[in-house]
């Protein structure tokens, strides 16, 4: 078999492709196989950048918000106990749409550090990212049709979202991402509770970083605007 060139290009690719199955998926294996993965509740803690996510879609989309998750309790303590619970259930149901859409077909969650992607998508990806159950199933996509969403939360804003995903063509023309109006009560500003989960999630990718540059403190909270207005409908 070595005597002709397919033969050595036969035993040259089997050893390819076992340095890298080693490198690439034993030893990572390997190195992390004691990392707990983490729940949502820990993906939460402290996590500012997605808290605000969420309360702006309170204010930019008040009725949906609210025939979603209700109105905040009038407390303090009892508004952040709350915000943690709902904004945990939008996060869990937001990627569990992402999933059923398909959405990973076409939008892969992998900068690499090759071809600049770090210039176009973010930082590159590290493997203790992927430690966590909104990493279940494994989206790292299977081509790029679309862009690399690892980074997307916070590059823009949700009233671009609910436009995006009601109709892309709106703000991306040509673009070959399907509608989605089954996300929304008939408009693109009345996303339903799934659209709204949706939006949260894709603002949650990428949000971690505490250097990524794309957020700002909101004040006042738009929350305690619902909670005033659930006071006053009593």
């Amino acid at each position: 078999m070595l005597e002709s060139k397919a033969g050595v290009l036969f035993i040259a690719g089997l050893g390819f492709f076992a340095l890298a199955f080693l490198s690439n998926a034993m030893v990572p294996a390997l190195m992390y196989r004691d990392l707990p993965e983490q729940t949502v509740e820990q993906l939460l803690r402290n996590n500012g950048n997605l808290r605000f996510q969420f309360e702006d879609l309170a204010r930019r989309f008040p009725d949906s918000f609210t025939a979603a998750y209700g109105h905040p309790p009038e407390d303090s303590a009892g508004r952040e106990k709350w915000l943690d619970t709902k904004s945990r259930e939008a996060l869990q149901l937001g990627h569990d749409v992402y999933v059923a859409e398909a959405c990973w077909h076409c939008h892969s969650q992998f900068v690499r550090p090759v071809s600049n992607e770090d210039r176009r998508f973010g930082p590159v990806s590290k493997t203790e990212e992927y430690q966590n159950v909104l990493q279940r199933p494994v989206l790292f996509g299977t081509r790029r049709v679309g862009p690399d969403l690892c980074r997307e939360g916070g590059r823009r804003s949700n009233d671009w979202h609910a436009v995006h995903f009601f109709k892309p063509t709106t703000l991306s023309i040509g673009s070959p991402m399907p509608e989605y109006p089954w996300l929304f009560n008939g408009a693109a500003d009345k996303p339903n509770a799934k659209g709204l989960a949706l939006i949260t999630y894709v603002q949650w990718l990428g949000s971690w970083l505490e250097s990524y540059p794309y957020y700002e403190d909101y004040q006042p909270s738009p929350i305690h605007g619902l909670a005033e207005k659930g006071k006053d409908q009593k």
